[in-house]
């Protein structure tokens, strides 16, 4: 019988699962341990044990899976192709018994983090690498939101954990919040080139109406959509992120407030240029929230993690 041939039938008596996960098992501590007898003490079973369950494996499939010379035995190009595909099987039903024992535990199969995108996803990382050193195994999500889109991320099931909602929470049920801080540190830039750019003193409103605003788009999908600092009537320029944002005003499409992590390299290397507006834009409360029905392990982690000052301070420093 040709070995493409064999393959073809090994796959397809995996597929329909003809093939025990306990027959694969053996398989697989044989190659590993190189003899019946090897794996049987590996396996806490008698050689004969193994053997006999070998041999009714081959009968059924009609092909010897082994060469044996003495007392090693080493897979044939046929048993190779059955135990190469067969770990993968071993592979997903050890995680699917480790996933279930995790959900048992109280810890999440995934947790879904959103962070609005005035705050840069790296601040996140040194708290990642904390919770992955705690082993539960639970999956990580992380997601940028914009304004309203925060908020909206939890009312639609996209996120689990918000981190700088801004603004006020919206009136929805099975939702939490703590105050992060307010954000403070907006800065009115435009570009050298820009007209304003030559303007005494303070810019009155009116005349930041005559100006395209650049703004970062709100990510809302079903809650009402939110935009700070843009004046009724003016024109805008809307882009996908914050450093998007950025990128436009240097390049002098428009005009509008960035954090002061963003906007200090750019005003240091001349790109953007720092203007005193005539009503500067009010703080802002940014808030972490979270889903609050029945929270999970790896959810309170992030919470209990997140109320200490040290770890929130990495977070909002310049915001």
């Amino acid at each position: 019988m040709p070995i493409q041939r064999i393959i073809l039938d090994l796959s397809f008596n995996l597929i329909h699962m003809k093939i025990s996960l306990d027959l694969l098992h053996i398989l697989d501590t044989i190659d590993r341990h190189g003899s019946f007898s090897a794996a049987a003490v590996a396996l806490h079973r008698v050689p004969s044990a193994l053997s006999h369950a070998v041999a009714k494996l081959e009968d059924e499939l009609d092909i010897p899976l082994f060469v044996r010379e003495g007392r090693k035995a080493t897979l044939n190009e046929a048993g190779r192709a059955l135990l190469d595909d067969g770990r993968h099987l071993l592979r997903a039903a050890d995680e699917l018994e480790r996933r279930v024992q995790r959900i048992a535990k109280g810890w999440e199969t995934e947790l879904r983090i959103a962070i609005d995108t005035i705050i840069p996803v790296e601040r996140l990382y040194p708290l990642l690498h904390k919770f992955y050193a705690v082993g539960c195994g639970t999956q990580v999500r992380l997601d940028h939101e914009v304004l309203g889109g925060t908020w909206d991320a939890l009312a639609t099931g996209r996120a689990d954990l918000v981190i700088g909602a801004p603004g006020d929470m919206p009136a929805q049920s099975g939702i939490a919040t703590r105050r992060l801080c307010d954000h403070d540190q907006f800065v009115f830039v435009i570009a050298p080139q820009h007209p304003l750019a030559a303007w005494e003193g303070a810019i009155p409103a009116r005349e930041l109406l005559r100006h395209r605003a650049i703004v970062v788009a709100d990510t809302s999908q079903e809650l009402l959509a939110r935009s700070i600092g843009v004046v009724e009537g003016q024109d805008t320029l809307r882009v996908p992120d914050i450093r998007a944002k950025a990128s436009a005003q240097v390049a002098g499409f428009g005009i509008g407030h960035l954090p002061r992590w963003l906007a200090a390299p750019e005003i240091a290397a001349g790109r953007l240029v720092e203007k005193a507006l005539a009503e500067p834009r009010p703080a802002m409360p940014l808030h972490l929230a979270w889903r609050s029905r029945q929270p999970g392990k790896a959810l309170a982690w992030f919470l209990a993690e997140l109320e200490k000052p040290e770890e929130t301070a990495v977070l909002v420093a310049d915001l």
